[in-house]
């Protein structure tokens, strides 16, 4: 008859084969799924956090959940501590065996390593106390003090981000410094790539203090100055809930990366805002957002450019208008995108932009554009007479040339431009089929930013007419005037005028009342001639340097037949006309 020890050793062997066979499955549902299922290496993962000593922590109760590695081991068991090995049969079912006898066994060893715990000595007990659902075990702790704490799902991944956060944080002291700070990041290389941004902030520093500047002091005045104003922003954005499996240091680095390649593919600096808005633009895994992206690519494949709509309204406010009274101090039009076709009235457009960004602070970006089938080259001297201008007026600036249609990169550079400015050499035409062949008229209905089109010498643009028709595209020439009124003390007069419309007074009410909740004061007319001519009427009586108007509606064909009072203001008007979207 078999004894009672013999039948708990062949139950213990039942148990280990059933054990083998779950890690059979449990490996081969890792591998379907793309996703480590091994133990982590002890050395490993210490080489690549670090350590900062080693002391011991006695004898004390572990939660087994808190178990993740092995120290030499960590091949021979999953991620659970399944058994992978048969011929760990025989030991595995002798613990198992001491267990069901009450047996005492001798606590397991185990390194305490970023908050989780790495057996040195006991897998199998581990292994068997798992199966028989222990929750702790007693365990002899030595601490191996580091910088970092793992998650006790972490992965070889992990553990690589936790390594170089380590090592960041070693080099800077930012943890330190600054002992409230979130630079958690889900992708390996992020914090390489932060120490990399903060080293081009000591060197900028040192360049503009004209002495050493310590890693340290640098890492203070990045996160301080760049990182939490680049984070404001993705805040701002709501980016966070269009990428929910990311980290605000995730989306900060895709930014400050795509920053860079834009500004070596454009050849000028772009701004951390429309880095960040191009990431909102383009970017989001919620099923929305690549419906939309997917609808904009079919509409855009069917549908003539000359036909389309343009951009929403109120997308370019969402992106440029600061929200909070204590930012309008900040230049709105940051960088300013200027095409120069050489001949001596387009310099206009470079002498309007002077003066904007002399107001602003603005960095001026010119472009220079050859037909591809334009027997010209580029004019050279083109490039010393905008640096010499830009020299002049104390304004940063700079020149690239591009070949290839001017209407399409003038748009496809708009987009990393907060304005652009054009000289009217050709107006949009009064027929029908000359007007949908107009240069100028296809641009500013493709064109994702506002554009101030500029017929003549330049203004000083003080006096503002915003023609106002309650539209929404009107009212975003609204706000933008009242939003320059405060913070330029822009001199405004409001204009609405429909020779048909007998609800006139009410869009007039509308304005002051908006204007009025703003704190602007206004002027205000009303009028019951042809839109037109109302408005350079108005601009007239009122001595007005600049019209601001809302872009064309959203149903171009109709305008290209019947025509629009833009088309018009732009074929009669002498004065700068900025084209709001």
């Amino acid at each position: 008859m078999m004894s009672d020890r013999e039948q708990r050793r062949l139950d213990a062997i039942d148990e280990f084969r059933r054990a083998r066979r779950r890690a059979l499955i449990e490996d081969l549902l890792a591998w379907l799924r793309g996703q480590p299922d091994d133990l982590l290496d002890f050395e490993e993962v210490r080489q690549r956090i670090g350590d900062l000593g080693w002391a011991s922590a006695g004898l004390r109760e572990i939660p087994l959940s808190e178990i993740v590695g092995s120290v030499g081991r960590y091949h021979e068991f999953t991620r659970h501590f399944l058994p992978r090995q048969d011929s760990d049969e025989a030991r595995w079912a002798n613990v198992r065996a001491a267990m069901a006898e009450n047996r005492q066994l001798p606590p397991i060893e185990v390194y305490e390593l970023g908050g989780l715990y790495f057996v040195k000595d006991g897998n199998h007990r581990v292994s068997v106390a798992r199966e028989l659902g222990f929750s702790h075990l007693m365990a002899l702790v030595t601490e191996v003090r580091t910088r970092v704490t793992l998650d006790p799902d972490a992965t070889l991944d992990d553990v690589i981000i936790a390594g170089e956060y380590a090592t960041l944080m070693e080099a800077t002291g930012l943890d330190q410094a600054r002992p409230d700070l979130d630079l958690r990041a889900t992708a390996p290389s992020a914090h390489q790539a932060i120490g990399a941004l903060i080293e081009q902030e000591r060197r900028r520093l040192e360049r503009r203090r004209g002495q050493p500047v310590t890693l340290q002091d640098a890492a203070c005045v990045w996160y301080d100055e760049v990182y939490v104003p680049g984070v404001e922003l993705i805040r701002a954005r709501g980016l966070l809930h269009e990428f929910p499996e990311r980290t605000e240091t995730d989306l900060y680095v895709w930014v400050a990366r795509r920053q860079a390649a834009l500004e070596a593919s454009l050849g000028w600096p772009v701004a951390t805002h429309t880095a960040v808005a191009e990431l909102a633009r383009e970017g989001g895994s919620r099923p929305g957002r690549i419906l939309a992206r997917a609808s904009e690519r079919l509409f855009d494949a069917f549908i003539p450019e000359t036909m389309r709509g343009g951009p929403e309204p109120g997308v370019w406010r969402r992106d440029h208008l600061p929200t909070h009274a204590d930012e309008r101090h900040q230049g709105l039009f940051r960088t300013i995108l200027v095409p120069l076709a050489g001949t001596p009235e387009s310099w206009n457009a470079l002498d309007q932009a002077l003066v904007l960004a002399q107001r602003d602070d603005s960095r001026l970006c010119g472009l220079h554009v050859v037909a591809s089938d334009s027997p010209a080259p580029a004019t050279p001297d083109v490039a010393e007479r905008f640096a010499e201008r830009c020299a002049a007026a104390g304004v940063s600036g700079r020149l690239v040339y591009e070949e290839g249609n001017i209407g399409s990169q003038i748009c496809e550079r708009a987009r990393w431009a907060d304005l652009v400015v054009v000289h009217v050499a050709y107006p949009p035409p009064p027929r029908p089929l000359a007007r949908l062949r107009s240069g100028l008229r296809d641009l500013i209905q493709r064109c994702p930013q506002p554009i101030l089109a500029v017929p003549g010498p330049p203004a000083s643009l003080k006096r503002a007419l915003v023609a106002y028709d309650h539209g929404p595209r009107s009212h975003e020439a609204l706000i933008l005037a009242a939003y320059l009124a405060l913070r330029d003390d822009l001199s405004l007069v409001v204009v609405t005028a429909d020779e048909h419309n007998e609800r006139l007074s009410e869009n007039l009410i509308r304005a002051h009342n908006y204007l009025e909740q703003q704190g602007v004061v206004a002027g205000y007319v009303l009028d019951r001639r042809p839109t037109g001519e109302a408005i350079l009427a108005a601009a007239a009586e009122h001595r007005s340097d600049l019209i601001m108007m809302g872009c064309y509606g959203a149903r171009p064909a109709f305008e290209i037949v019947l025509g629009s009072t833009l088309d018009y203001v732009l074929r009669e008007s002498r004065l700068p006309v900025l084209i709001c979207r």
